[in-house]
């Protein structure tokens, strides 16, 4: 674990520093921006708040009269050029994360997940070569494995035009690390979730969709007869990774998996998830035509080089996490529901 820091050393790395959250009006910029404040570090948040994508200014809450906001698209190459100067730390979560949108609208996908992404690394390039970039990227990337759980060393194969683009946004940062020298880390998340997730709309894969349906106590589909085996982080980890990353000189240049604990297979989550929440049901379908085609089975990652570099793993249980978001939603709900989905029923 050479150059790298512990959790208690977070606080004297980023006291004091400028920190840009790109969509840090979302789900898991939010968070990390919440923490950020809480450790003295400057914090700037962009964000587009299109609609659908997960933008919600009751996200930050907590600290709105601590942060500065900037809403702005990252496709915006003025904006990029402007935001990302005297940055010490740069979050990079911005991006387009729905699979079944990426294929109804490849071309908007291919704007924020690739040249958007390459304009921020330019941005980089000639305006603050010194800053450090963390990128969310996703497990999706691997596509259907051929053995699981799989480590960064697994053939890279995306069953869809969202993982083609996010692997391609990937190596930019990668490329700019290895040729410019810019300090860029990259880590591949899987199914976080937790407190602040989009849960309005079902185009964000199933987990936020599950939550709201537990919590209203509507019906929960689980396709294909719900055998399929996921892991789950809780966002307070993934955070913990990005502060790691961040703080950590030996992570430039590196790829991280995240991961949970242990998998779960669908079956397995929703009761858990329904248990928690105090009543509801599943039932089994077969699956949507448009959802099978880009379906990749079994899904877990194996996080021992994150491990091993920088000394994370993921604390939260599963049962513990899912009872903090139900919980949090339950207090919160108007805030994540249009008004025609009633919460006023709970």
């Amino acid at each position: 674990m050479t150059g790298s820091r512990s959790l208690s050393d977070a606080r004297e790395v980023f006291r004091g520093k400028k920190c840009l959250v790109l969509g840090g009006l979302g789900f898991i910029g939010s968070n990390l921006a919440i923490r950020l404040v809480s450790l003295g570090a400057d914090v700037v948040i962009c964000d587009s708040m299109i609609d659908d994508y997960g933008g919600n200014l009751f996200n930050i809450e907590p600290v709105k009269d601590k942060v500065k906001i900037n809403i702005s698209d990252v496709r915006d190459m003025s904006s990029m050029q402007y935001i990302v100067r005297n940055m010490d730390y740069i979050f990079n979560l911005a991006g387009q994360v729905s699979h079944i949108e990426s294929m109804r609208d490849p071309f908007t996908d291919l704007e924020i997940n690739v040249r958007a992404q390459l304009s921020i690394m330019e941005a980089c390039r000639r305006f603050n070569p010194e800053t450090r970039v963390i990128f969310a990227s996703t497990r999706q990337i691997y596509g259907k494995a051929d053995k699981l759980p799989v480590d960064e060393n697994t053939l890279l194969r995306p069953m869809d035009v969202n993982g083609v683009n996010k692997m391609a946004g990937e190596w930019y940062h990668i490329l700019y690390n290895n040729v410019y020298g810019i300090r860029t880390c990259s880590l591949r998340l899987t199914n976080t979730y937790g407190p602040r997730q989009l849960i309005k709309h079902n185009l964000q894969g199933f987990v936020g969709v599950f939550i709201r349906q537990a919590i209203l106590g509507e019906e929960i589909k689980l396709f294909g007869g719900g055998g399929q085996k996921r892991d789950f982080t809780y966002v307070e980890d993934v955070v913990d990774a990005f502060l790691l990353t961040a703080s950590s000189d030996c992570a430039a240049g590196s790829i991280f998996n995240l991961g949970g604990i242990k998998p779960y297979s669908l079956n397995e989550f929703t009761k858990i998830l329904l248990d928690v929440a105090g009543g509801g049901k599943s039932v089994e379908i077969p699956f949507p035509e448009e959802r099978q085609r880009i379906d990749i089975g079994d899904a877990y990652s194996d996080y021992g080089r994150i491990r091993e570099a920088l000394g994370w793993e993921p604390k939260v249980d599963l049962r513990e996490g899912l009872a903090t978001t139900v919980t949090y939603y339950r207090e919160n709900l108007k805030y994540y529901l249009p008004k025609e989905m009633a919460p006023s029923k709970l």
